[in-house]
Parts: structure tokens; C-alpha cells; sequence
């Protein structure tokens, strides 16, 4: 175990929240102190992680969220499907017609209808005491008033500049600085995302008088059924770009495809693992692929094996492979394919798996369950250190109301701001397959199958934890490791965020150019020279890291005897943090 912790644990038992920007996280605890619950924190600081992070997460992208709400007439634990919809003109067919075999990763053509703003509204609606006013109003405030630019945002604008100058001018004017990249500390404001969603709140306020659920609803219309709908829709429309594939496009998505959208509180799915309940999102994200991890590794004493040591970063990746392979070959939109998620988190059927787990030898090959393995053929390149496009934010309040979510898409490097609205569209159509015998082909209507994978945890049929990460394909492998090291070698959270982490990079990445990596496994630093050897002495293709590279994992942890609240944040690249009282 670590000797030691980066941050103290914050500890309250009002309410905690933790965040991947710490004046998101700020901005949350205002609402919990102005007497919101969890859902009411978690949307104010889920509107402010759009606006703070425009290079991890805009709103015109995605936010897979879970909620566990507590009621005196009992519990319950839902999740909200933050993932948009691809257009209608978005087919197989237009695609092969244009002599493309990958959607690209940028541009307009990978655009689905955002869903983040739905998520935040309806988990505001049904499961929130405030209005959009009281959540969203002081992130407005903050974008018209301005925020100061700090280190990871402006490195990141400095890697886009040149495009923005020379390609994408709506962006330069949104992001840069008479051309050039704000400074550390410079008051960076966004004059027209306040302008936009300025709209949002003046469309609730008119309809308010009707009830509160009259002045979400017309919100819900300003953005899917008015005028952001319609300017966006414009803008992809007559704006020609570059895109990866090496051709112009303009974009396929129109106001219909707004209008057509609805966001989707659905039942989540669940595993027990030594007496804690876990919950994830559906198979249209890959949330499950951290059930099915669990129900291989629930059969190894993992605290016998030790932290961190050959025997355990072996197993953990062999399992990682098996889930993974499944969720290559079964996962998509379940509205549109059979998904076997009750095979596949079947107890019976990981022993059967389990099997095939050699504990001297790293397997090279994709191992899906019921169908014929394949081999993997790895491709140029050497993405050995993640690059962050991603954030995540959880929250516990006293009544042990619980909120994770997972925000992403959107963002800055990867399609032009829309003029007028201040924010970007999304790029996540990129993950569909153009093969139409794939559960996660692409239909018109359809969501692709996302990496975002909110967690949410009960122990004994009371609320316990809350926890995730920015991070792609990693994110189950780095939450899996925090999980553990809370679960099986009881490590304080902040102790089990800081523990160096690992991942493997053998499937097929859910990105654009959709690369493989066979049997890499990429390690941080701190891991010692001794557990790499062995490592690879066993055949792993090992791959180091920088000493804090991986993830920026935040959890909150909830003790129902004593009314205890405890939260945490990763000190990865020192913009999340936590907060309570």
C-alpha cells in the first residue's frame, strides 16, 4: 500500500463534493449550502465543468450520469442516458458512398445531437428541489464575468491555436486572445455561451409561473426545439471543414434531429462484489465492461497476490482483456440490438472465462465468449500517454442522495464553435461501426456505444460510494484499480486515488483511427523495475509512463451509522478537487 497521500480526505456530513475543476467544485457546494440536494450540486457543478473545460467536455456533447435518490418511501438508483442521437442522414450508406471505412474523430460528419444539456435538465426535473436559475445562473455569471486561465487550458489552447487561426475562425474568436493564447492567470471570458444559455433561464423563467416543471420543459424546447437547435443546425450545414479522413464535409445533422431527441432515465445495471453493490450505465456505454471485470476477478484472493505486484497487475489485466474482447464484440444501444448483458455478467459464465486466464502468460489475441477468438493487428503509433478529454464530478449530500456523471464530447480541438453559441458539436459518432451486423452500427436515431462510465456503489441496500475519471478505454481500468484498492486492500480513498495505476491498450481503442496495441500494457512510473521485468517476462509489451499520468479519478464515500462524508480527488495534473462541510 502507499506510504503516504497527496491531500487530506475531505470530511463532512452536510454534503461533499468532489470535481475535475476546482471552481466547478465551488460552484456545487454554493448550491449545497443554499439548501440543494445532491442532484441540484451535482447539475450546477456539471453546467460549470462544460464552461471551465471546453478541451475534456463542452454541452454540445454527452453526460452519462447515475443518481441514487433517497425517499422515505425508499430508495432507488436510476441512470440517466446523457448520450445524443445520431441524425437521420447519418446512414451506412452515405458513408460508403463517400469512400469512407471510418467516421472521423473531428469535423462535422461524427456529430450526434448533444446530450449533456438534456441530462443536466432532466436530472434536474426529476430528481432536483431547484431551478435551472439556481444551478445555471452562476455558471452564466462566471462566463460573462470571466474565470482565470489556468495551466492545463491553456496548454491545451496553445496545441490548437494554429488550427483555429488558419482553419476555424469561430474558434479563434471564442478561445483566443486577439489571436493568441490567454495566459495563466489572464480573466478569460465567454461572452456568447453566457449569451445562449442566458436564453435557457429566461425560457424557464417565462413559463415558471405554469410550475417548475413547466419552466425545465420550456428550457428542454429552448435548446432541442428553438433557436440553439436551429443556429447549430445552420452552422454544420453551410460550413465546410477538414476532417480526418482527409476530405471536406459540412455536416449531416439538422433541427429535426434536435427536435427528435429525448433523453432517457432508464434502470442500471448491477453486480454484487464482496458485499458491495455496483452500478453502471447500460451496454450503450461501456459501463458493464467494469461488472464483468469483477465477476472474473471475485474468484483470486487479489489482497493474497499483493498490490501491485506482477501476480496482480497480470491478473487484472488478463481479466481487462476478457471483458473488453465482450465488449468489442456484444455492446451497443440496446433500443436497437440484443446486448446478452445477462449472460455476460452471469456468474456461471465468468468461471467459464476465468479459464482461460494463464497466470505465466499475457494472451495475444481477442477472446470475446460463445464466439471464435481473433487475432489483433497493431497499428503505427505510440499513445503511451493519455491525453485528457474527458472530466467527471460526483456528489453525496446528508440525506445520501447520490450523483456521478461522467461529462464529455464536445470538445474545443475536435469541431469548430458554432457562431453565436459559444460551444462546439460532438464528435462521439466517431465510435460507431460501419458494419451493419455490429450491435454498434450505426442507425439513424441511434446512440453509439461511449466510453463515459459513471459508478455508483450500495453496501447492504444503503447508499455507500460514488467515484470515476476522464480517460477513454481507461476509465474502467483505472476506477476498477481505485475500487480494489478500497474494496480489497482497504485503502483510505485519497490513498487508493494516489497508488500508481496501470492499463492495457490490447482492444481495439473506441477512437478514431480505432487502433490496437496486442498485449501493451502501460504502467506509471512509480511502478518498481522488478514488477516490470516480471511483467514482461511473462510477455506484456510494457510501456512506462510518466510517475502521475493516468486518470484524474475523484470519489466520494458515505457511512449511513454515522452520517460521515468523505471525499477526494486525484492531484493529476492539480485542477480537481474536493470540498465539503
Amino acid at each position: 500500500m502507499a506510504e503516504f497521500t497527496t491531500r487530506p480526505v475531505i470530511m463532512g456530513t452536510h454534503g461533499v463534493i468532489t470535481t475535475g475543476h476546482y471552481l466547478a467544485t465551488a460552484i456545487g457546494m454554493r448550491v449545497l449550502d443554499q439548501g440543494g440536494n445532491a442532484i441540484d450540486a451535482g447539475v450546477a457543478a456539471g453546467f460549470a465543468l462544460n464552461l471551465l473545460k471546453p478541451h475534456a467536455n463542452g454541452i454540445g456533447g454527452e453526460s452519462p450520469i447515475l443518481i441514487h435518490r433517497a425517499a422515505a418511501d425508499g430508495s432507488q438508483v436510476v441512470a440517466v442516458n446523457g448520450q445524443g442521437i445520431a441524425p437521420k442522414r447519418a446512414t451506412i450508406e452515405w458513408f460508403r458512398s463517400q469512400n469512407i471505412e471510418l467516421i472521423p474523430g473531428d469535423g462535422f460528419l461524427p456529430a450526434t445531437v448533444p446530450g449533456a444539456f438534456g441530462s443536466w435538465v432532466t436530472s434536474l426535473l426529476r430528481f432536483g428541489t431547484l431551478s435551472l436559475k439556481d444551478t445555471l445562473g452562476p455558471v452564466v455569471d462566471m462566463a460573462q464575468g470571466g474565470f482565470p486561465m489556468y495551466p492545463e487550458l491553456s496548454r491545451s489552447l496553445g496545441n490548437q491555436a494554429e488550427k483555429f487561426r488558419t482553419q476555424w475562425p469561430t474558434s479563434a474568436q471564442a478561445f483566443l486572445a486577439d489571436g493568441d493564447v490567454p495566459a495563466v492567470g489572464a480573466i478569460w471570458r465567454q461572452p456568447d455561451w453566457a449569451r445562449t444559455f442566458r436564453g435557457a433561464i429566461d425560457a424557464e423563467m417565462r413559463e415558471r409561473q405554469r410550475g417548475r416543471e413547466a419552466g425545465l420543459r420550456a428550457a428542454l424546447d429552448y435548446f432541442y426545439r428553438g433557436d440553439v437547435a436551429a443556429k447549430a443546425a445552420a452552422f454544420a450545414a453551410n460550413t465546410e471543414v477538414l476532417d480526418a479522413n482527409g476530405q471536406r464535409h459540412r455536416g449531416l445533422i439538422t433541427a429535426e434531429d434536435f427536435a427528435a431527441h429525448r433523453t432517457q432515465v432508464e434502470p442500471p445495471v448491477t453486480v454484487n462484489y464482496r458485499g458491495v453493490d455496483v452500478y453502471k450505465c447500460g451496454p450503450w456505454c461501456q459501463g458493464p465492461v467494469f461488472l464483468q471485470q469483477l465477476t472474473l476477478l471475485e474468484q483470486f484472493d487479489l489482497a493474497a497476490l499483493g498490490h501491485n505486484s506482477p501476480e496482480y497487475i497480470h491478473t487484472v489485466v488478463e481479466a481487462a482483456k476478457l471483458a473488453f474482447a465482450d465488449r468489442e464484440t456484444y455492446y451497443g444501444d440496446p433500443a436497437f440490438a440484443n446486448v446478452p448483458l445477462d449472460r455476460l455478467l452471469d456468474k456461471a459464465y465468468a468461471q467459464e472465462r476465468v479459464g482461460l486466464i494463464d497466470p505465466a502468460v499475457a494472451s495475444p489475441d481477442l477472446r470475446p465468449g460463445d464466439v471464435p477468438a481473433s487475432a489483433l493487428q497493431a497499428r503505427s503509433g505510440d499513445p503511451a500517454v493519455y491525453s485528457y478529454d474527458t472530466t467527471h464530478l460526483d456528489v453525496i449530500d446528508a440525506a445520501g442522495n447520490m450523483f456521478s456523471a461522467t461529462p464529455s464530447g464536445g470538445w474545443l480541438m475536435s469541431s469548430p464553435v458554432v457562431a453565436g453559441l459559444g460551444f462546439p458539436l460532438g464528435t462521439r459518432g466517431q465510435m460507431f461501426s460501419l458494419d451493419p451486423a455490429h450491435p454498434n452500427a450505426l442507425v439513424p436515431g441511434k446512440r453509439p456505444r461511449t466510453t463515459l462510465t459513471p459508478s455508483l456503489a450500495m453496501k447492504d441496500g444503503r447508499p455507500h460510494m460514488v467515484f470515476g475519471t476522464p480517460g477513454g478505454d481507461m476509465q474502467d481500468q483505472w476506477t476498477l484499480q481505485f475500487f480494489l484498492n478500497v474494496v480489497d486492500f482497504g485503502m483510505g480513498l485519497q490513498e487508493a486515488i494516489d497508488a500508481p495505476t496501470f492499463h492495457s491498450m490490447h482492444f481495439p481503442s473506441s477512437f478514431y483511427p480505432r487502433a490496437a496495441y496486442p498485449k501493451r500494457l502501460v504502467v506509471e512510473g512509480r511502478i518498481p523495475d522488478a514488477v516490470r521485468e516480471e511483467l514482461e517476462a511473462r510477455g506484456h509489451e510494457v510501456v512506462v509512463g510518466n510517475d502521475w499520468a493516468h486518470g484524474q479519478v475523484t470519489g466520494v464515500r458515505f457511512n449511513p451509522d454515522t452520517g460521515l462524508i468523505e471525499g477526494a480527488a486525484s492531484p493529476r495534473t492539480m485542477s480537481p478537487y474536493a470540498m465539503g462541510r
